[in-house]
C-alpha cells in the first residue's frame, strides 16, 4: 500500500500463547502458533486482502471491500476452528474488522487499524465483530452474514459506531436493518471536485498529502488535516491537525475546532487551517443533500 487511503481493515488476534507454552513448551507452542497464523493468512489471500503487518499474536489486513473483509474473517474463523486440539487446547482467534484510513506499514496505525484492533480485542474467543462503518458497505449476499442487533460490550463503551457480531454461515442470522442504512448524504465541493460522503464512502480524509480524498494545496494545512464521517447520528468532522479545522455555517458564525469533533448541519465552510471567511481557493464547500 503506497500511500493512505480509506479501506476495510481486519485484525486478527491469536489467543492462548502462555497456555500452550505451559502444556507443549515454547518450540510446538511456536509450531502451533504457526499453523494458525498460516490458516489465517490462506483466509485473507483468498479473498483478496493484503497483510498489512504481522506480528507474534497479530495480524492486520486491508482488504478493497468490505464484503472481502467479511468473508475472509468467517473463512479464518471456519479454518482455525477444524485444527485439532493439542492436549486439550485448542487454538482460537478473535477477529475485528472496521472502514476507515489505513497507513502504510512504516507509519503508525490509522483510525481503521485502531477500531478494527479495539473489536479484536473486545471479542470472545472464536468471534468476529463488525462495525457499523462497515455494516453500511456491504452487498445483500454478505450482508446475511452480519447480526441484525448490535451487541453491547462494555470494552467498546464510547465507540462511535454500533458493532455487529459475525455468523461463519449465512442464513444464521437476518440481514442488517433497514434502519441502519444512510439515506442523507453530504456533499462536498472542493474547487472543481465535488464528492459525497454517503454509504459507498462513510469516511472522507481532507489534508495536504497527496494521499487525501481532498487535497488541500495551502501550507497552512497539515499533511492529515481533518477528517468527515458518516454516523448513525449525522456527519462529524474530526480535526487532527495543527493550526485547527474552521468551520461556518448558515448562522454565520465561525468556529475552530482544533484536536476536537463537531457535527455539520450546513451548507457551510470549511478552512483547512485558516479562517473559512477568507476569499481562499482551497475553501471546502458543504451540504447534506
Amino acid at each position: 500500500m503506497s500511500q493512505r487511503k480509506n479501506l476495510c481493515v481486519l485484525v486478527v488476534e491469536i489467543v492462548g500463547r502462555s497456555r500452550l507454552t505451559e502444556a507443549l513448551g515454547s518450540t510446538e507452542a511456536r509450531h502451533a502458533m504457526d499453523r494458525c497464523s498460516h490458516r489465517v493468512d490462506r483466509a485473507i489471500a483468498a479473498n483478496s486482502g493484503e497483510i498489512l503487518r504481522n506480528e507474534d499474536d497479530r495480524i492486520c489486513a486491508t482488504f478493497e471491500r468490505c464484503d472481502n473483509a467479511i468473508l475472509a474473517a468467517c473463512e479464518m474463523l471456519d479454518r482455525v476452528l477444524c485444527l485439532p486440539p493439542l492436549r486439550g487446547l485448542r487454538m482460537t482467534i478473535r477477529v475485528g474488522v472496521h472502514y476507515g484510513a489505513a497507513y502504510p506499514a512504516d507509519e503508525p496505525a490509522g483510525d481503521g487499524e485502531l477500531v478494527a484492533a479495539r473489536l479484536a480485542t473486545a471479542a470472545r474467543r472464536g468471534q468476529a465483530l463488525a462495525s457499523g462503518a462497515v455494516a453500511m458497505l456491504l452487498s445483500p449476499a454478505t450482508r446475511h452474514f452480519v447480526g441484525s442487533e448490535p451487541v453491547s460490550v462494555t470494552e467498546l463503551e464510547g465507540l462511535e459506531w454500533p458493532v455487529y457480531p459475525l455468523s461463519r454461515h449465512a442464513g444464521m442470522v437476518t440481514s442488517i436493518p433497514p434502519a441502519i442504512r444512510v439515506s442523507q448524504r453530504l456533499r462536498i465541493r472542493h474547487q472543481q471536485d465535488v464528492l459525497f460522503v454517503e454509504d459507498q464512502r462513510p469516511v472522507l480524509l481532507l489534508g495536504r498529502e497527496l494521499g487525501n480524498d481532498v487535497v488541500i494545496i495551502d501550507p497552512r494545512a497539515s499533511r492529515q488535516h481533518v477528517r468527515i464521517e458518516r454516523r448513525r447520528d449525522g456527519f462529524f468532522l474530526v480535526d487532527q491537525s495543527t493550526n485547527g479545522t474552521y468551520v461556518v455555517e448558515e448562522d454565520g458564525k465561525e468556529r475552530c475546532i482544533k484536536r476536537g469533533e463537531v457535527p455539520l448541519v450546513g451548507p457551510g465552510r470549511i478552512g483547512c487551517g485558516f479562517s473559512a471567511n477568507e476569499v481562499e481557493r482551497d475553501l471546502v464547500f458543504f451540504e447534506i443533500v
